[in-house]
């Protein structure tokens, strides 16, 4: 992708965070970014084309983000905190009214997301579980892809059913809850002397 288009997709994915996709229109990004639709249409044949563009962007984003973690040479524990922090930021960005957008106005595009953000998901946290165990750190009897489905379908949960308001599921305890839930389930006596140490470390610097 050349140069003044990526800078387009990371603009309008802007525009999208702050007002939603349906209510942007390809008129409303010419005019807020001071190009042509001539310049526009160049790039993109259609919104539905400029959509896919911003998605697969933000898809990437996350994808180098989580990559940038597993690549640090922690350890496991440190690795799940690691994601609990950028799970927490992440969410601070999230907008209901784009993703409902998405879903409703762009299905395709929508399970597309939804299935590579799945399956990137499950195999983090399935690489994860691995080098737990051969660490020495988490529990050798536990099943690995059992948990690794159940945390996934368990996150994805969250975002699909009523149960709780956009305010409680973006909110850093509401994430530190759910990593705690899944954390606690898998290390072992070793590995949950490690968690508890960290989290006081956490909370004394929290303090100062």
């Amino acid at each position: 992708m050349e140069k003044e288009a990526e800078n387009i997709v990371e603009k309008v994915g802007s525009l999208y965070f702050k007002y939603g996709i349906k209510s942007i229109t390809m008129d409303d990004v010419a005019k807020e970014l001071g190009i042509s639709k001539k310049t526009l249409y160049n790039y993109f044949t259609d919104k539905s084309e400029l959509v896919s563009s911003v998605v697969d962007n933000i898809l990437n984003y996350h994808t180098n983000k989580s990559e940038c973690i597993f690549c640090k040479n922690l350890n496991a524990i440190e690795e799940v905190f690691e994601v609990n922090n950028f799970f927490t930021h992440m969410l601070k960005d999230y907008n209901h009214s784009m993703v409902y957008d998405l879903k409703k106005y762009y299905p395709d595009i929508f399970k597309r997301l939804h299935e590579k953000r799945r399956e990137k998901m499950y195999n983090s946290v399935l690489n994860n579980l691995k080098k737990g165990k051969e660490e020495g750190l988490f529990r050798q009897e536990m099943n690995e892809e059992i948990i690794s489905k159940l945390h996934v379908s368990r996150i994805e949960g969250i975002f699909d059913s009523n149960i709780f308001t956009v305010e409680e599921f973006t909110s850093p305890e509401f994430v530190f809850e759910i990593f705690n839930y899944h954390i606690r389930g898998i290390v072992n006596e070793k590995g949950l002397e490690i968690v508890n140490n960290k989290i006081k470390e956490i909370k004394k610097n929290q303090q100062r």
